[in-house]
């Protein structure tokens, strides 16, 4: 028995070893995708889209050749490994032909050597990249009357959100006060019904909801009673970037008794679609954001809204642009989806971008032209600015400065950091009622574990008249936002302010031989920081933005395609909020958040490229792109050119020129995207073309991920025919091949170009006449002219006598002449 019992052990023990070491794999194996099936098995005809054509949901085709795809991935799994030693997540079969499966790596390592099996790569995770804007862009009274006016901004088009869920009842997304939805035929999504509530999460504007959390769970991050089973928002990212881009017209923002505006999104009415992959705690897991996109395409979504990044380079994939993330994408874009993802949060410095690819649109983020200042008024008259979204104390009126760390009830608390105001049982109520509140910035706001939300509520809760929170050091990346509070408040990022008031302070009050206070006698009074203060040198872009050039592998080797494509606002958006959301604690249970990041900036482009389907239906992806691309602005409202925000030797913000590793083509102008007059169109052979002639990339892997033949014919990855040119690495001369179509009346286009005095520019012909439908090739010959080691920037510009303007970005470094 005793042998028996022992051997039992070490078999599980032996167990417990292969389960903790089994790992998500995402698997593509041999044969088409539906997207690209163009026939040849038995029984089973062609199911392959044209490119830009939407993936048909309906056909008997598509549904038969699809479950016999998935019956082939189980037939593979279980020919190979036994009945519970595996468990399949997903299978992939609209965009990229695989599955996701947890396993061991030595089972992973039996799936690579397996015939049939082209890629096995570990799973890797994803984090979010985290009202006035419609105003600011101009929708209101330039774009939304072409549509119908906002009631009628983005109807029927379907945008699908691969976020952190919804909560569906926030009046973002309500339909008791528009006009009815009818159905939309074209969609065939579902609709899950919570589990607890059994409440549906679709209403007619929100026209499926579905939650993807297999890989998550199967790599033990998921926690159902923070994470929710179901397409609801734990988190408040994924209600708050689908406002954005698709939230009700005119919902009043209110918080703490005050109104901030009125919040809209960029195309208010059209439907939203969630697909919910990202959770509160771990962000989430590509298997099941890829499970996500080929739901959503497969269900016929027009938009895709993407804020969300990974972590860092998948290790196994050689090349930016081919990974299962980038692949499916690609597949999406070749069945007609428009795909917007945040350009990342790495700013301000070079190569952080976390989006590469040509068939996506990479968006920065811009700081609009809306800021929150504050001040306050010391008893010596000095005035200590800072920024604090509150209400003023009694005008005219003084009241007593008194420092959380002179309030103490008892000095064994001081273990609590008592200073930065987190707790008011660990602060003498008495000396604080009718006072104001001095605190002091921790780590802990970093961190999140305390915020500017809490410190209002323990000045609240202890009876002072409002609270001034002092940041005494700075390091490099902190970012300091204004945050809506209920009672006066307001917080002083400059170190040298807070100096001042502390200095001040210490002067004003009077102390025993032990340090113990025994009068205070500061005083201050704080001002109104309610209403925003509007400034014309916007847009600019944000400190945060992640900036190119554009990297083509993980050796950080430049590639010849500019990112970011576009900059849009993605700085202090007010938006929806979930009120169970976590994301930012200084709005943890409130119905909307101001918050900032590329993760805001991708949905205002999701909305805007909504607006232009809706006026041009039949247009590519990439048409849509290029007319956002073209169209943009690169000076600011002032009439100068945008400027960035970059970091000085002394780790303070500055401002300096902004180049297109800033903001790609610019800054978005949603009016004139409406009527590019030219566009720079590409499909999905083109992007084929791209992958076959960027050097590098193995011919193998290419195959792989498209199961297409490489096309050589582009000659250059630079000849890929997008509205902007890149030359990383230019020796001599280099003659660039464009593209133009005319979607607008007949028009000659006169064409200038300009470019940084080490390269020489010129384009041929100078000048040509499109009749409305036509195409024409054009060329641009770049000539290096001095060695310089850095880029130089430059553009073409194409004027229309009908008025038309149609400008893309030149970026090349010369390496000889």
């Amino acid at each position: 028995m005793g042998a028996l019992e022992s051997g039992f052990q070490v078999l599980l023990c032996l167990a417990l070893l292969l389960v903790a070491k089994a790992e998500v794999y995402i698997v593509t194996i041999d044969g088409e995708p539906v997207v690209s099936y163009k026939g040849g098995v038995d029984g089973f005809e062609a199911t392959a889209v044209e490119s830009d054509e939407k993936i048909d949901t309906s056909s008997d085709l598509v549904t038969s050749y699809a479950r016999h795809l998935e019956m082939k991935h189980d037939m593979l799994l279980g020919l190979l490994f036994e009945r519970g030693t595996y468990e399949k997540l997903y299978s992939y079969r609209h965009l990229i032909n695989g599955f996701s499966v947890h396993v061991s790596p030595e089972q992973a390592e039996t799936l690579r050597r397996t015939p049939g099996v082209k890629s096995v790569e570990r799973d890797w995770k994803v984090r979010r990249l985290t009202t006035h804007t419609p105003q600011f862009l101009g929708l209101p009274t330039g774009v939304w009357p072409t549509g119908g006016g906002f009631d009628r901004a983005g109807e029927d088009i379907v945008i699908g959100f691969v976020d952190s869920g919804i909560y569906p009842h926030h009046p973002s997304f309500a339909t008791h006060h528009t006009d009815p939805y009818g159905p939309v035929p074209k969609y065939r999504g579902k609709c899950e019904i919570d589990p607890d509530t059994k409440m549906d999460f679709c209403n007619g504007k929100v026209i499926g909801a579905q939650h993807f959390a297999k890989a998550a769970k199967a790599a033990g991050a998921f926690n159902p009673s923070i994470d929710f089973a179901s397409p609801l928002d734990g988190d408040g990212h994924g209600s708050h970037t689908a406002a954005i881009a698709a939230g009700n017209n005119g919902i009043p923002v209110r918080m703490h008794g005050h109104e901030f505006g009125k919040a809209s999104g960029m195309a208010p009415r059209a439907r939203i679609a969630v697909y919910k992959a990202l959770y509160r705690l771990f962000g989430g897991f590509i298997a099941d954001v890829v499970a996500a996109i080929d739901q959503a395409v497969y269900d016929g979504v027009d938009i895709l809204s993407l804020s969300v990044g990974p972590n860092s380079p998948p290790a196994t994939t050689k090349t930016t642009f081919l990974n299962p993330f980038d692949a499916t994408l690609l597949a999406a874009v070749k069945a007609g989806v428009f795909v917007a993802q945040a350009a990342g949060n790495g700013g301000p410095f070079p190569k952080t971008l976390v989006s590469y690819s040509p068939w996506i649109a990479s968006v920065a983020a811009a700081v609009d032209d809306r800021r929150y200042k504050n001040h306050l008024t010391l008893g010596n008259g000095k005035i200590l600015t800072g920024m604090g979204l509150s209400p003023s104390t009694h005008l005219n009126q003084t009241y007593t400065l008194v420092a959380a760390n002179d309030v103490l009830l008892d000095s064994s608390v001081m273990r609590y950091s008592p200073s930065d105001c987190q707790r008011p049982e660990v602060l003498n109520k008495k000396l604080i009622e009718g006072n104001i509140l001095l605190c002091g910035y921790s780590f802990n706001f970093v961190v999140g574990t305390a915020s500017m939300k809490k410190v209002s509520e323990t000045a609240k809760a202890l009876g002072a008249v409002g609270f001034v929170l002092a940041v005494e050091n700075v390091s490099p990346g902190m970012k300091f936002d204004p945050v809506p509070v209920g009672i006066p408040g307001i917080l002083i990022t400059d170190v040298s302010k807070s100096l001042d008031l502390i200095d001040y302070y210490n002067i004003s009050t009077s102390r025993d031989w032990t340090g113990r206070v025994k009068s205070f006698k500061g005083e201050g009074r704080i001002g109104d920081g309610l209403m925003p203060i509007l400034h014309k040198s916007a847009p600019q872009v944000a400190i945060y933005s992640a900036r190119g050039p554009n990297i083509k592998d993980f050796g950080f080797q430049d590639a010849d395609l500019l990112k970011p494509d576009i900059l849009a606002p993605g700085s202090l958006i007010w938006a929806a909020w979930s009120p169970n959301g976590t994301d930012e604690p200084n709005y943890a249970g409130e119905g909307f958040a101001m918050i900032s990041g590329t993760s805001m900036a991708a949905p205002h482009i999701a909305g805007i490229a909504a607006l232009v389907k809706q006026k041009h239906p039949t247009w590519s992806p990439a048409a849509i792109k290029s007319a956002l691309m073209t169209t943009s602005t690169t000076m600011d409202r002032g009439g100068r050119p945008i400027q960035a925000q970059q970091y000085s030797e002394t780790e303070a913000l500055k401002l300096v020129t902004a180049t297109p590793f800033d903001y790609g083509s610019g800054h978005v102008n949603p009016r004139a995207a409406l009527d590019p007059g030219l566009i720079f169109d590409a499909g999905y052979e083109d992007y084929l073309g791209f992958l076959c002639t960027t050097p590098g990339i193995d011919v193998h892997e290419i195959k792989n991920y498209t199961n297409s033949p490489c096309n050589y014919s582009m000659g250059k990855p630079s000849n890929l025919n997008t509205p902007s040119i890149t030359v990383s690495h230019l020796v001599k001369t280099r003659i660039v091949t464009r593209t133009v179509t005319n979607v607008a009346e007949e028009e000659t286009y006169v064409i200038k170009t300009r470019m940084a005095p080490a390269i020489a520019i010129e384009a041929n012909p100078p000048a040509m006449t499109l009749r409305p439908g036509a195409s024409r090739k054009f060329t641009v010959t770049l000539t290096v002219r001095s060695v310089t080691g850095t880029y130089s920037f430059g553009e073409v510009l194409m004027k229309g006598n009908r008025g038309h303007l149609v400008r893309i970005p030149v970026v090349a470094m010369g390496y000889q002449r």
